[in-house]
Parts: C-alpha cells; structure tokens; sequence
C-alpha cells in the first residue's frame, strides 16, 4: 500500500514538472520569443535656410544714382518725409525720362554764391519733354534746404512741381516754408546727395550763358547719361531737424536784368538778393 501511494506521489510530481517545462517553451519545444518594444528614430527636422537677403528691408529709404559726363551722384530719398515728392521722381525715373537729358541751370547769387544746379528734363537742344500734372507740394515737411538737398522746383503755382528739381550748392534756408503765399511756401526737401558732391560742385563751377530761352545754361552741356534706383539704404541717413523760424523772413526777388522762360512749365527757386 505504501509502496503503491509512492508510486502515485512520484509520478504526480514528474506530471507537474512536465507542466512547467511545457509552459516556458510555449508548448513546442521551443523557447518562448519576446517582442522588444518598438523604438522609432528620432524625428530629424529639416533645417530651414533663408535666402540671403537681396532687397531692401521695408521702410528702407531709396538710393538713386545719377550718371552724368561729369561724375555720378548718388542721392538717398526721404520718403517718410516727402512721400508724394519721392514716388513722383522715382515715377519718371522708371521711365527714363532724365536719361539723354542735361543739367539746364547753373545759378549764383548775387553776392557770387553758388546757389543751385536744376534738371527737368531737358534736351540737348534744349527741348522740355512732356511733363505729368503737378503734385502736392511738401514743403511743411520740415527739412530745410540746406547743401547738398534735392528740392522740387515749381512755378508761382504752389502745387505745380512735376519734373524739374534742384540740388543746393550752398544753405538756401530763405527757400524753406515761411508762409502760405506762392513766394512764401518754399520748395519742397525730398532728398540728400551722399556721394558726388565733388561732382555737383564741379558742375556748379560751369561758365554758363542763354539758350532756347533759358538762362544760366552752361555753355558745355552737362549730360545726364541715365537716373536709376540702385540699393536702398538700410538705415537712413540724419535727415534734418526743423529749425524754429524767425518770424519774417527776406523776400526773393529775381537778379536785376534776369528774365525767365514762358510757358516752360515751371519755375526756377530765386536767389536771394543781397543788400
């Protein structure tokens, strides 16, 4: 009996042995496998270059390069503070209209100052090419028309600047804003030579004479090869701060002797007479 209950014993624990075993190799004899987690590569992004910057960064004041066969000028334009003035000269400048034109005024004051250089858009032969309608004159803008500033030119007509400019050879603060009458609203600031100004001065030491009813011309043309945009200025140069001023202010009369064209179209800044 005890030998039999033996046997019973031994063979039930060999079964649950079996039992196990078959339970760790999954019941084919084999070890069980195990799945490793799933590990998924770091997601590399992309990097993103930028194109190097080739235009003007918004805000950025025009730079304009005047070719002439004297010299090139450069001029940057103010237009945060002569907005109208500045897309009125780049307008005719994407044009052409002041390429194969000339420097057509060379005036002194009559003390022997230099007092400007103006272009228009005149010809060689000393034809006016077709000008657009007038536009707002800015001359409240509170720049002054100090040396080397570029202003529009106009007629007694306060609003009648279109393609004609000046370049200061000397301070003309008599031209600025005084008043509200044509002699008195001054000539409108838009822009500043930053390179060139050798050459405006040499074209300001010009012999000068009469011709297709203009005067102070120079007797050697000056030509005005082309006018285009070069790269803007990043940072705008000091523009000038509106100076207080004095309450009255001496009145420009033109030299004695001196007459001006008819129905040219516009009207040349007069020189302050000297007493």
């Amino acid at each position: 009996m005890r030998w039999t209950m033996l046997v019973a014993l031994t063979a039930a624990l060999i079964m649950i042995a079996v039992g196990c075993a078959v339970g760790q190799t999954g019941g084919s004899g084999e070890p069980a496998k195990t799945t490793p987690p799933e590990t998924k590569a770091p997601e590399v992004k992309a990097t993103e270059t930028k194109a190097p910057e080739t235009q003007a960064k918004a805000g950025a004041n025009p730079m304009v390069l005047i070719e002439t066969n004297l010299g090139n000028i450069k001029v940057e334009l103010f237009k945060d503070k002569a907005p109208i003035s500045v897309e009125n000269f780049l307008s005719y400048i994407k044009e052409g209209y002041y390429d194969s034109t000339i420097v057509h005024r060379v005036s002194t004051k009559q003390a022997g100052e230099k007092f400007v250089i103006q272009v228009g858009g005149i010809t060689v032969d000393m034809r006016q090419k077709p000008q657009k309608p007038g536009i707002k004159n800015e001359a409240t803008n509170g720049l002054s028309n100090l040396r080397g500033t570029l202003s529009m030119a106009r007629t007694s007509d306060i609003n009648s600047g279109s393609s004609h400019f000046f370049i200061n050879l000397s301070d003309n603060k008599f031209l600025d804003h005084t008043g509200n009458d044509p002699k008195t609203f001054g000539y409108a600031v838009f822009g500043k030579v930053v390179e060139g100004m050798d050459v405006v001065d040499k074209i300001g030491q010009s012999a000068v004479g009469s011709s297709g009813g203009y005067q102070d011309v120079p007797t050697k043309p000056v030509i005005i090869s082309k006018v285009k945009v070069v790269m803007a200025s990043s940072k705008a140069t000091s523009q000038q701060k509106a100076e207080p001023k004095q309450a009255t202010e001496p009145e420009t009369q033109n030299k004695p002797g001196e007459t001006k064209p008819e129905d040219k179209g516009t009207q040349e800044p007069e020189s302050k007479t000297t007493k």
